[in-house]
């Protein structure tokens, strides 16, 4: 009797399972076909630009874009380079291939015999393996790449930055960084810090000229030690520059921004004594300066020869007081 009451229950069960079997079934096979509709609508190739500049028949010479695409449907015997565009490729390129600020597209059937560089963008190849020598290589970034473009197509706008949120909060954080660094430098090193404020407010057009003889040398030595030397050396002494300068913007932005801020607080907030805020006040006003239209370059540069110029003077034992005339 217990095995007719229990055996409707059995026979139920069994129905269940074989109903949640097929529905399992039935939602794979939909899984499969939205697989295979949404590989069928990915393109094979992308489109690229379609306002680019068609190149067909033989081209003895490198090919240019800048500020356009271009597209290649013939012979390029050297290369091709686009400044904030496209390089796509139809035909046959004998050189490096490179775009900044763009992609390179190789279609099917295309050839490239030299390097692909991109930077900001993508190499796109399609599925097929692409027609380039084995031992040309790819060298590619991708990033920043509508900044670059931008850029690339109109350069002069970078000197007028645009008004938004970002450049606010760029600026913002600029400002609470250079602030903390300043803090941590006149903390660890007061005294050296004390002489070279007296040092650039005695004899700021020195300090300058002496950063920007340093520079040229700096730059020039860099330039002639990668051409002459060997290589390793070369490396070497273009890390030791970087270094240098580094360290010598590091050191010579705090010295600026505190010598600024006590001039600042002498001429505007007499009553001022905290010598945070007067750090501050010289991180701002330094911070706002090198935010201007058109300008920006100049404070930067100036910035930097200045303080290249304090870095090396940090040692220099010579009097740095004014002349008795210049002080009568």
């Amino acid at each position: 009797m217990m095995a007719n009451l229990l055996l409707p229950e059995i026979q139920v069960g069994a129905c269940t399972t074989h109903a949640c079997g097929k529905a399992i079934g039935l939602i794979g096979v939909l899984l499969i076909c939205f697989v295979v509709v949404s590989a069928q609508a990915m393109p094979d190739e992308l489109p690229g630009d379609p306002q680019a500049r068609v190149i067909d028949g033989f081209v003895n010479s490198t090919v240019f874009g800048l500020g356009q695409s271009i597209r290649i449907t013939g012979t390029v015997k050297e290369g091709a380079i686009a400044f904030g565009g496209d390089v796509i490729v139809e035909g046959s390129v004998e050189g490096d291939v490179a775009s900044i600020g763009g992609s390179v597209i190789q279609r099917e059937g295309s050839r490239i015999g030299g390097d692909v560089i991109v930077l900001g963008g993508i190499y796109h190849h399609g599925k097929s393996a692409p027609g380039r020598d084995p031992k040309s290589v790819t060298i590619m970034y991708a990033g920043y790449e509508d900044q670059l473009r931008q850029v690339m197509r109109e350069p002069f706008g970078v000197l007028r930055p645009q008004l938004s949120a970002v450049f606010f909060g760029t600026r913002l954080l600029a400002v609470l960084v250079w602030f903390i660094i300043s803090l941590a430098l006149t903390a660890v090193m007061p005294n050296t810090v004390s002489r070279a404020v007296s040092r650039l407010q005695l004899s700021s057009l020195r300090v300058a000229l002496i950063g920007f003889v340093g520079s040229v040398v700096v730059t020039l030595g860099v330039f002639v030690s990668l051409l002459i030397l060997p290589t390793v050396f070369g490396a070497v002494i273009s890390i030791m520059a970087l270094l240098l300068i580094v360290v010598a913007t590091l050191f010579g932005r705090v010295v600026i921004s505190l010598a600024t801020g006590r001039l600042l607080q002498r001429h505007f907030f007499p009553r001022l004594q905290s010598e945070s805020v007067t750090l501050l006040l010289g991180v701002t006003f330094w911070a706002a300066l090198a935010s201007l239209p058109y300008v920006w370059p100049l404070v930067v540069a100036g910035l930097l020869v200045t303080s290249l110029g304090l870095a090396l003077t940090a040692r220099y034992r010579m009097g740095w007081k004014k002349p008795a005339s210049a002080e009568a």
